[in-house]
């Protein structure tokens, strides 16, 4: 075996063992655990836009009483 055969070797066993922790061996990898952690994020950030619709209608509730209480 070449000098330039045992370099590629050695290269493709770094490969494989980085694809192994990527995607993992069976268990989850970190490519899984990022796309939890941005799942994660997508759901804080709809849970956020829910509670911003909610504060806007609750406020303009507010506001149309009051004008409705002062024109009486």
């Amino acid at each position: 075996m070449t000098d330039f055969e045992a370099q590629v070797l050695a290269d493709l066993s770094v490969l494989k063992n980085q694809m192994g922790t990527l995607l993992g061996d069976g268990n989850s990898g970190r490519i899984a655990a990022i796309e939890q952690r941005v799942s994660q994020h997508e759901q804080s950030l709809q849970r956020a836009k829910g509670f911003a619709v909610a504060f806007g209608t609750l406020s303009t509730l507010a506001q149309f009483t009051i004008e409705l209480l002062r024109r009486v």
